[in-house]
């Protein structure tokens, strides 16, 4: 119990289950939620993990009292966190013009942008009142600039990276720490699925290894890899009549229900 703990939403695969075991490595007792519970068991004994080094937590993100309850929960059993990491999230491709693709984009909303505050909420007093903790919010190189056909995925992380700037400035007088983590394109089932060039693309764990430095060191903001934080920059400082012909005919990320 004298070991620090971590709470990582989205644990079952990807970036969460990358940024577990380097915690853990690092000395962590880790909470783990995901609504895939037996992935996560299955994973840390083929990791070697010690059954008395984590708990597993099932919630939907998604769905603001089920991952209350998983905080709370996580307090009742493991006690308050040092670090809470809201990872999860989803990317799914959108048309405005399609009626179905509205849900996808609240779906999106409410998973990335609710679920996070919704992740964090459980954890803030306590942090406030220990006047010690960190709360990271992942957000991507994506919410920088809106790119065709990912509107809900790109807004949506335009939303993480501003509510973390917002939540930040709030947290900062009770000696709270607030991270936001942009990555850029990260080899996961996630990606795997996209239809275009990603340049710059890491294996997971080294994303993991870059973001728990950045964590470990109290960064605000951080783009991971450097690279597509340059790439973002320069996309950003082009103007909407150049930025816009060049991105008009790049592929677009997968609708849900869409031919391959």
């Amino acid at each position: 119990m004298t070991a620090p703990l971590v709470f990582i939403t989205g644990a079952s695969s990807g970036i969460g289950q990358a940024l577990a075991l380097r915690f853990y490595r690092q000395g962590y007792r880790l909470a783990l939620v995901a609504r895939r519970t037996a992935e996560i068991k299955s994973w840390a004994g083929a990791q070697g993990i010690s059954a008395d080094s984590y708990e597993i937590y099932c919630a939907d993100v998604s769905v603001p009292a089920s991952i209350m309850a998983a905080g709370q929960d996580c307090i009742a059993r493991q006690g308050l966190p040092d670090v809470v990491v809201a990872n999860a999230g989803i990317s799914v491709g959108m048309d405005t013009a399609v009626r179905a693709d509205i849900d996808v984009m609240a779906r999106t909303f409410a998973t990335n942008n609710i679920g996070m505050a919704a992740t964090f909420q459980p954890f803030v007093e306590g942090m406030v009142q220990r006047r010690g903790g960190t709360l990271v919010g992942i957000g991507s190189v994506a919410g920088i600039r809106g790119l065709p056909g990912h509107g809900a995925y790109c807004a949506s992380k335009a939303a993480v990276i501003s509510y973390c700037e917002s939540l930040r400035g709030e947290m900062r007088p009770h000696g709270v720490r607030v991270v936001t983590i942009s990555p850029g394109y990260v080899d996961t089932p996630l990606t795997r699925q996209n239809r275009y060039a990603m340049p710059f693309l890491m294996r997971a764990d080294d994303f993991a290894d870059r973001a728990f430095k950045a964590i470990a060191a109290g960064a605000r903001y951080r783009v991971i890899p450097w690279q597509m934080g340059m790439v973002a920059k320069l996309l950003r400082m082009l103007p909407n009549a150049v930025f816009d012909p060049l991105l008009a005919g790049r592929p677009r990320k997968q609708r849900q229900g869409a031919e391959p």
